[in-house]
């Protein structure tokens, strides 16, 4: 059959629209550089134009640049059309790879949520609710078994008031101790004496000279010394 009616020919793969913007692209790049040498040559016919007389030779040349002119026009026209045919496919395919991107996004959650589905079903509501009040009798016995462990024996029972009495009674007895009145007769007792015993360290009465005589002085707190610089004992 093949050879009576031929084989049919397989069909072109549909058009692809990065393949299409990239062909726009590049025909656009060729009228940039057509328009590109349309420039240089105007620029050329402007010279000679500034250099020229008026004359029929003038009038060539212009008409000449006329129509380079508007070739440039025309190439600039199309220019903007590629452009824009390319700004459009771009647009196109961006929203087309957006759609892809969110179709892949919902097959992704769809498929997520049909994994939860088939978890759930091995977990028990009722189960997880009763291992919970299991481990809640279980704290509650291990804190009886500390609370067992750490029991007081051979405690007396003692009256709180009697305790609250004694607690204010040794707060009296803490606060009488803080009198420092005892400290007043030993800041009144002489001061030590400063010098070594002996005649230089004594001071003689007043109205006399050192002789046969006991020889006594008072300190700065009036206190009588005998000879040697100590208190006198009477």
């Amino acid at each position: 059959m093949d050879r009576l009616f031929g084989k049919s020919k397989p069909k072109p793969p549909p058009p692809n629209l990065n393949d299409c913007i990239t062909t726009i692209d590049t025909r656009g790049g060729n009228v940039e550089q057509k328009i590109s040498k349309l420039d240089q040559e105007l620029t050329k016919y402007k010279d000679q134009l500034k250099k020229m007389r008026e004359g029929s030779s003038k009038n060539i040349v212009k008409q000449k640049a006329l129509k380079i002119l508007k070739q440039k026009r025309m190439y600039e026209q199309q220019l903007d059309n590629l452009r824009n045919q390319s700004f459009n496919m771009e647009q196109a395919n961006y929203a087309t790879q957006a759609l892809k991107d969110t179709k892949t996004t919902l097959d992704a959650m769809k498929m997520g949520v049909k994994e939860m589905r088939k978890e759930y079903k091995h977990v028990n509501i009722d189960k997880i609710d009763e291992v919970q009040d299991d481990l809640e009798d279980l704290l509650d016995q291990a804190n009886e078994v500390q609370d067992a462990l750490g029991r007081q024996y051979g405690v007396p029972d003692i009256d709180e008031s009697e305790l609250d009495a004694e607690l204010e009674a040794l707060g009296d007895e803490m606060l009488g101790d803080t009198d420092t009145s005892y400290l007043d007769d030993a800041s009144k007792a002489p001061s030590a004496p400063t010098k070594e015993p002996g005649k230089e360290s004594i001071a003689l009465p007043s109205g006399g000279k050192g002789g046969g005589g006991s020889s006594t002085s008072k300190n700065k707190e009036g206190v009588t010394l005998d000879e040697f610089g100590l208190p006198q004992i009477n």
